[in-house]
């Protein structure tokens, strides 16, 4: 089942006229998109009154999850911001611990450091994908032993779909004996030669939240070829319970598992992964066409042999060379009633982490003021990406 903008074969052909304006309304930066076996599912759900967490949809979407990634077990959750926590709990994870991740990220990859007890430790990106920079890494890791501390873990981040460079960060892992636990909320569907997101770590973790490339509306899923990963994850995501005919707690726990009902639409939304990837790479195309003249323009491009999702379609400009700088652009795309966003901003520059040490270079500060994420829903239009451009290239120079 297809999308509507995945139907043509030819690479659609984008006017670059800036007399054309069509306003159709507002154009979000990554909406949801249903298909139609989603509401069959969840019509199931409801028929068969398998309403609350746990339930067949659950079980079906870990196993049709686990199998689209290439690994054998996953356990459904009620975000990635979950899994994140119950991974870095799993890996051994103790209060003090630091813990080593990249500052270019959303802020769930930092908070779920807090919320073990941990201290966050950033690291600076790699200029060409806006990943880990390996040797960065290395350096943090030495310094925290330095300071006589230990590193509980390493949490990469597969930014806007792409793949850490996972051949030198397992390397500096196993050297120093630190869990990997893969950040690939952003990346389902991207894939090299080496495996898919979310095959690289000693655990990964998923977001469906409802800006990702498929939804749960709210959801997460961690994966992991070790069953003892997985099913810790279970047993911590509901409260913990011992196994008993009352109600008996030995370990602390979380009400952290995903419910059959969503469980059903990520089922659907699963079977559509490979038309929303493509979707969304055709975006991206769309953008190269009609952008890459303008100077100063310089787009996130896949690595050498990996084939990322193309989550969202970023660049950066160079305000010298364009003649604007990206909050320019953003606004004035803005007035028209389109949605671009900022790249993250680094966690080692916000206010709740600026006591958190960072390592590495100004890579991603310089991202952050330079970079702009397109709109890149699934679901956008020829007239769309149409409108979205022309507006794009009337930003007064």
């Amino acid at each position: 089942m297809a999308c509507g903008c995945c139907e043509r074969e030819a690479p659609l052909q984008l006017s670059t006229k800036a007399g054309y304006v069509a306003h159709m309304g507002r154009i979000y930066l990554s909406p949801p998109h249903m298909g139609t076996d989603e509401i069959t599912l969840l019509r199931d759900a409801f028929e068969s009154n398998w309403i609350a967490p746990l339930g067949p949809h659950v079980d079906a979407f870990e196993r049709e999850l686990a199998a689209a990634v290439g690994v054998e077990h996953a356990a459904a959750l009620s975000s990635g911001t979950a899994g994140l926590h119950l991974g870095l709990l799993i890996a051994g994870v103790q209060p003090g611990d630091r813990v080593v991740t990249s500052s270019l990220t959303f802020a769930a990859t930092a908070n779920a450091i807090t919320y073990a007890g941990a201290v966050p430790v950033f690291v600076d990106v790699d200029p060409r994908t806006w990943t880990l920079d390996p040797d960065a890494v290395a350096e943090a890791m030495d310094a925290v032993d330095t300071q006589g501390h230990r590193v509980g873990a390493l949490i990469s981040v597969d930014l806007y779909g792409q793949l850490c460079d996972y051949a030198a960060l397992q390397a500096v892992c196993r050297a120093r004996d630190v869990p990997l636990v893969e950040d690939a909320a952003e990346a389902l569907g991207s894939h090299s030669s080496e495996g898919a997101a979310g095959s690289f770590g000693d655990m990964a973790v998923f977001s469906f939240n409802g800006n990702k490339i498929i939804t749960t509306s709210g959801g997460g899923m961690l994966v992991a070829r070790d069953a003892a990963v997985t099913e810790r994850a279970r047993f911590l995501a509901t409260q913990a319970r011992d196994p008993a005919p009352h109600y008996q707690h030995s370990t602390i726990g979380f009400n952290y598992r995903m419910s059959n009902l969503l469980a059903a639409v990520g089922r659907g939304q699963l079977r559509v992964l490979q038309d929303r990837v493509a979707a969304r790479r055709r975006n991206r195309d769309a953008y190269r066409e009609g952008l890459s003249d303008l100077p100063g323009i310089t787009f996130l491009e896949d690595p050498p042999g990996v084939h990322t999702n193309a989550w969202l379609t970023c660049i950066t400009v160079e305000p010298e060379a364009f003649g604007a700088d990206r909050e320019a652009i953003r606004l004035h795309l803005e007035a028209d009633d389109i949605e671009s966003r900022p790249v993250w901003k680094p966690m080692h520059l916000q206010p709740v982490f600026e006591d958190c040490e960072m390592f590495g270079g100004s890579v991603s500060e310089s991202l952050f003021a330079k970079g702009l994420c397109l709109p890149s829903g699934s679901s956008l239009t020829d007239g769309d990406l149409q409108r979205i451009v022309t507006r794009f290239r009337t930003v007064s120079r």
